[in-house]
């Protein structure tokens, strides 16, 4: 992959020269008409050599860019990327294909681009993303036959890849119906191999059978490529049902097809889609895999000979290694041991062969990693003298008149009070960075103080309703109110080393405390949790355990206090678009009356949680631009009851 990119980045800074040339006829009126008959031109040559020579596909690409200049047609623009995305797709470059055809659709949307997007993403394994990209093609009417069958097989094999077999089976299907239709041969075989090998996938060996049955007479009446293709993909089916006969039968039809094909036009495109047993020496070597499948020892012999001769032939060493193997155990089970010691020395030297192979393909493609940075090294520098000689050319036609001698000396005095300047303004820069940093530590080590502290404070006034269950010896609803204290308490350490949890969460933190304290006072409150539904409250983040201690403080001295029985609200509603307004409010006594209540001790106390909370909400505003507002007023004029009015902004 990074070779492809060192082509594809020499090839476009050596066609910027091209390119440049191109816009200077443009602008003199000479290359306006055969524009775009000179990029069709050179889509066609890099269509000519995808297959066999990528680097030359890649450079007529790129000169078909080039010469589209500076404002180059979306459509024209939008086939260069997609012909680009076809030799990459064609080469296994599979993350380049797929950002050259996202960038082909933003440039010019196309049912095939959308089409060809989908292939790579299934051949890419990414299942999910291809289904989001052909389900909005269903919806376009008027689509030709052809384009129909691509799409339902596409998502049949995204479905597949998905492990949703139905759906997958159902698109498979509708794209034969169609095939059927319209008498797209190909299609036919291609979509019955593709139900079978789904069938097969969910265990049902009838159903594929059948349908590998039908795509095997599909096959005869298409080129011997394909045919051969299928009935290796049959013969594995047939492996995999310890049909070793019928496996054997069609190994060797493939094989006599085979050896009618010219050499070297099969194995090597369908080697990249993992079709590599089409090979003579790894065919030999199943069919004779089978053979020993059933104990046949004698007729296995010649096939592992044929295809060691054969893989020796064609410098095939992994094939002639494992066939090599094979014959050992052969002759071993035989009882032919010294035949069986003999081949076995062979296949240790061919391991030791194919070990030295590697480490030499190992150190080619280190000394080619290295001209590749040599190579890189050259190209910036051709560029950076590309951008300079035009900086040199603009400057020379809108400045000429103040290249005199006589101003040398000011330019210098104005150039060092610039750089003077860039450097001053640099100091300043970093002096200013490095105290917001210093002040954004100080911030955090301050957090995470209040936070360990905040912590054993709930803790211990959270215990105090334990002890009190404890006391009245409620073995029940000490167990009950243990094991809902464990879970707010399980959540609330989980949460304690955040500076924000989502809205959401710290609302259930929330109800299931005021549940907790309820169990406790049932005679003393109710409660209402009230959320606005036109409110996303995963939207919003707030700080852990912020309004805890203003619900405590409720409970404990409002509500607790008052004679008859009380009522806690808490109300989250919208204000304007980007904020919520979180209410808390009680009819209790009050805070004045509270005050009133507070021993002598108590008032030269003040609240340790509500100490915490205020530092919190100061030192998070600091660092975050204002985020939470709190306000605390009496709810009525007489001073009974209080309201705590949260606001709480999106990040």
């Amino acid at each position: 992959m990074g070779s492809i990119r060192h082509i594809l980045l020499f090839l476009f800074i050596g066609c910027s020269t091209i390119s440049v040339w191109g816009q200077k006829e443009l602008r003199r009126g000479k290359m306006a008409k055969p524009q775009s008959n000179l990029h069709q031109v050179y889509l066609d040559s890099a269509n000519v050599y995808k297959r066999s020579d990528i680097e030359r596909s890649i450079d007529y690409i790129t000169n078909s860019i080039a010469v589209l200049g500076k404002r180059a047609d979306k459509k024209s623009l939008s086939e260069s990327l997609v012909a680009l995305g076809e030799v990459y797709q064609y080469h296994n470059q599979y993350d380049l294909a797929i950002t050259n055809y996202k960038d082909a659709l933003e440039a010019y949307r196309s049912t095939r681009t959308t089409l060809l997007l989908a292939e790579a993403y299934i051949q890419n394994k990414q299942f999910s993303e291809a289904e989001t990209t052909l389900l909005p093609l269903l919806k376009i009417e008027g689509l030709v036959p052809y384009q129909k069958v691509r799409l339902n097989e596409s998502l049949g094999d995204a479905y597949r890849g998905l492990g949703q077999v139905e759906k997958a089976l159902a698109f498979f299907e509708e794209g034969l119906i169609v095939a059927k239709k319209n008498q797209i041969t190909p299609k036919l075989a291609d979509l019955n191999s593709k139900i079978a090998d789904t069938y097969a996938q969910d265990d049902k060996l009838v159903e594929a059978g059948a349908y590998y049955n039908s795509s095997l007479q599909l096959t005869e009446s298409l080129e011997p490529k394909r045919a051969v293709q299928e009935k290796e993909k049959v013969a594995d089916f047939y492996n995999q049902k310890n049909l070793y006969g019928a496996e054997i039968e069609l190994r060797k039809k493939s094989l006599s097809e085979l050896k009618t094909l010219p050499k070297g036009k099969t194995a090597k495109r369908e080697a990249r889609d993992e079709l590599d047993s089409i090979t003579p020496q790894r065919i030999n070597y199943k069919i004779a895999n089978a053979y020993i499948a059933q104990d046949k020892y004698d007729e296995a012999i010649p096939y592992l000979k044929e295809s060691i001769e054969t893989a020796d032939s064609e410098n095939d060493l992994v094939v002639q290694k494992d066939a090599t193997r094979k014959l050992s155990e052969v002759f071993e089970y035989k009882g032919d041991y010294p035949k069986a010691f003999e081949t076995y020395r062979s296949y240790v030297s061919l391991v030791d062969t194919l070990y030295v192979r590697k480490e030499q393909e190992i150190a080619q493609a280190a000394r080619f990693n290295r001209e590749i940075s040599m190579r890189q090294n050259r190209i910036s520098g051709l560029e950076q003298e590309r951008e300079l000689s035009q900086s040199k050319y603009d400057l020379a036609l809108t400045e000429q008149q103040l290249i005199q001698e006589s101003n040398k000396r000011q330019r210098w005095i104005i150039y060092s009070l610039i750089f003077g300047m860039i450097l001053l303004g640099l100091a300043a820069f970093f002096f200013y960075r490095s105290n917001q940093q210093q002040k954004l530590a100080n911030n955090l080590l301050a957090l995470k103080s209040l936070r360990s502290q905040m912590n054993p404070h709930f803790i211990f006034n959270a215990l105090n309703s334990v002890n009190n269950y404890i006391a009245k010896s409620d073995e029940r609803s000490a167990n009950r109110f243990l094991s809902e204290f464990s879970t707010l308490m399980r959540s609330v350490l989980e949460n304690s080393e955040e500076d924000f949890i989502p809205l959401a969460k710290e609302l259930e933190q929330l109800e299931l405390y005021v549940k907790l304290e309820h169990s406790r006072f049932p005679d003393k409150f109710d409660y209402q949790l009230n959320v606005d539904k036109k409110i996303d409250v995963s939207a919003f983040e707030i700080p852990p355990m912020l309004l805890q201690p203003y619900i405590e403080n409720a409970i404990w001295h409002g509500l607790r206090y008052k004679e008859d029985k009380g009522l806690l609200k808490i109300d989250v509603r919208p204000k304007g678009s980007t904020s919520v307004e979180i209410v808390i409010t009680d009819d209790g006594i009050g805070r004045k009356k509270s005050g009133q209540l507070k021993t002598q001790n108590q008032k030269k106390q003040k609240s340790k949680g509500m100490g915490n909370i205020k530092k919190r909400i100061a030192i998070l505003n600091d660092m975050y631009k204002n985020k939470v507002d709190v306000t605390i007023s009496d709810l009525t004029t007489d001073g009974s009851g209080t309201k705590v009015i949260f606001v709480l902004r999106k990040d």
